[in-house]
């Protein structure tokens, strides 16, 4: 097994026309707003349905104005043409775990705007991830650069955050050993379901948008400690009578036990101690609704890989729901190439990957009509792909522009 440094130790620190393929919805934009015209490109408007082989995305303002295709849309005369001729324009995509922990986002609340944005870039809106989820990190920093993001003053993608996770009693994880004592003081490890409680309202009160909890953590090399599940149940009740997810690390077999009879929602990680492992716990996590984000890239040196792979590819054969995530941001690479081309080794197809990108987050977070897909009405949240994914998910990570609210974010011409 591959165990690694934490990413908390790495910085903790409305009518409808329809002309063949045309659909046109009004918006609620300003009729004087910008109106863009995305021009010749294939089009994946969601994974499900087939692909516009020659169409046009028009948007006005920050909502898409209409889809078709390209010679029977009719385009504004305003409208700005951009050429996308040989691409892919695909719904933006979610990155459902990554972190913002590395020591470039300390003190962020002061950095200069220029520089956040270089490095959202770098990290995010280059790869076409228009919102991703923080599954860890000082809730504090992180909810600023949220914030400064929101404001206009920095751009970046739309941040969903986790803040301070919680662990175990006496469970915080070996690789943590060398953090400083006042920043280990902080990290959460209730002993009772009121600790529990009290801990979540916590990290709710400071901006949490999920809970992260560790219901299996690694106190010593091979070793895993389950969170009581008593703990566990009351940190996920708590969650979810204020309506919010609850994400957890598994590590293991006891890990995930503690996490079904919390009902905790998302998986953070596939499991990756395969001691005890049968494909019977995939069954019980489909039937509690739980969703499956498979970090593989994270696990590609290790001797279990072949049989993660096998769990990510079996959950996804019997109907089980999945979330694209890279745990970017405690691993330095910040090129997604590997782990989609890791999840075509699993056995997920090109359309299934891009529903883990787009469709499926949207639905875990009960956001499916107001994103995911490219659809008149929509919130204008592209992404314009040099290469089609459906010939090499690598494909993916080829990204032309990045468009979120109507505004190019990204472009790789301009880098």
């Amino acid at each position: 097994m591959n165990r690694r440094i934490s990413v908390l130790a790495v910085s903790f620190i409305a009518a409808i026309v329809m002309l063949s393929m045309v659909r046109i919805h009004p918006t609620a934009a300003s009729a004087d707003a910008e109106v863009v015209a995305f021009v010749g490109a294939k089009i994946y408007t969601s994974p499900t349905d087939p692909p516009i082989s020659n169409g046009t995305v028009v948007i006005r303002g920050e909502k898409i104005a209409a889809v078709g295709k390209t010679g029977t849309l009719p385009i504004p005369p305003d409208a700005k043409q951009i050429d996308c001729k040989g691409a892919v324009i695909t719904a933006a995509f979610q990155n459902s775990h990554v972190h913002f922990a590395e020591q470039k986002w300390i003190d962020a609340a002061t950095q200069p705007a220029e520089k956040l944005t270089t490095q959202l870039s770098d990290i995010f809106t280059r790869y076409g991830f228009t919102t991703v989820v923080d599954t860890g990190s000082l809730l504090p920093n992180t909810v600023a650069i949220r914030n400064r993001i929101a404001s206009g003053e920095v751009t970046g993608p739309r941040i969903l955050t986790a803040g301070v996770p919680l662990y175990p009693p006496d469970g915080i994880p070996y690789y943590l050993s060398d953090l400083p004592p006042e920043i280990r003081k902080i990290l959460p490890q209730p002993t009772t379901p009121a600790t529990a409680i009290a801990a979540v309202d916590d990290d709710l009160a400071g901006g949490a948008d999920i809970i992260k909890l560790f219901t299996g953590s690694w106190i010593a090399r091979g070793k895993v400690k389950p969170m009581p599940v008593d703990v566990a149940t009351a940190a996920a009740e708590e969650a979810h009578k204020h309506g919010k997810l609850v994400f957890t690390h598994p590590s293991n077999v006891a890990g995930l036990e503690v996490a079904l009879a919390a009902h905790v929602d998302v998986l953070a990680h596939s499991i990756e101690d395969m001691r005890g492992w049968n494909n019977s716990y995939l069954s019980r996590m489909k039937a509690a609704n739980m969703t499956l984000i498979p970090t593989l890239k994270l696990f590609s040196s290790d001797d279990d890989l072949p049989g993660i792979l096998d769990e990510v590819g079996s959950y996804q054969r019997m109907g089980g729901q999945i979330l694209f995530g890279t745990d970017v941001g405690y691993l330095p690479d910040y090129d997604p190439s590997n782990e989609y081309s890791l999840m075509s080794r699993a056995g997920l197809t090109p359309m299934q990957i891009l529903a883990s990108l787009t469709t499926a987050p949207a639905d875990r977070f009960n956001e499916s009509a107001s994103r995911g897909r490219v659809a008149a009405g929509m919130p204008a949240d592209l992404v314009v792909l040099s290469a089609d994914p459906a010939t090499n998910a690598t494909n993916f990570a080829k990204v032309r522009h990045t468009v979120r609210s109507g505004r190019i974010v990204y472009s790789a011409s301009a880098n």
